[in-house]
């Protein structure tokens, strides 16, 4: 299988329906999804199913264990944190192609732990309505996946070196 221009790696993710809703993101832009352990549901849930439309056969899907589990077998080299707790905007980072875009689950965000631990890679999705905690993991995991690729697949040099 060819190297995804992005990955999305959902940490403990709760919906099963956002879940499907992101692999038919990853599809849809030749991105690779990876499920951290534990989930909040069955992968052959027909709610999963259903949220992935008939694309779910064609997403390039990896499940690890847990979050050393998927380090040790992803092994990515650059991480995005996306959090409502993050000090700097999604806008200002430089994406490159390859880069892991990190997403924690929908009732709890990130685990405490990476808080501290990936601190610098910490970024936030700008909301300047003053009504909402945060976004829909299946929007924001579009958000910062759009933005990666239009810094990249979509910037104006990118398009004119094809």
């Amino acid at each position: 299988m060819n190297q995804p221009c992005f990955h999305v790696v959902l940490v403990a993710p709760e919906i099963p329906q956002n879940t499907g809703t992101i692999g038919r993101l990853c599809v849809c832009t030749g991105a690779r999804l990876h499920l951290v352990k534990p989930l909040g549901f069955l992968l052959d849930e027909a709610s999963v199913r259903r949220a992935g439309l008939d694309y779910w056969p064609h997403l390039d899907l990896r499940v690890h264990e847990d979050w050393d589990a998927f380090l040790a077998d992803a092994k990515p080299e650059r991480m995005l944190f996306a959090s409502t707790k993050g000090g700097r905007s999604l806008y200002g980072f430089k994406f490159r192609p390859g880069d892991f875009l990190v997403f924690g689950n929908e009732g709890h965000g990130l685990p405490d732990a990476f808080y501290e631990r990936y601190g610098d890679g910490l970024y936030v999705i700008p909301m300047p309505g003053a009504h909402a905690r945060s976004h829909n993991l299946a929007n924001a995991a579009s958000i910062v996946l759009y933005e990666a690729l239009r810094q990249t697949v979509f910037s104006p040099d990118a398009v004119a070196a094809r």
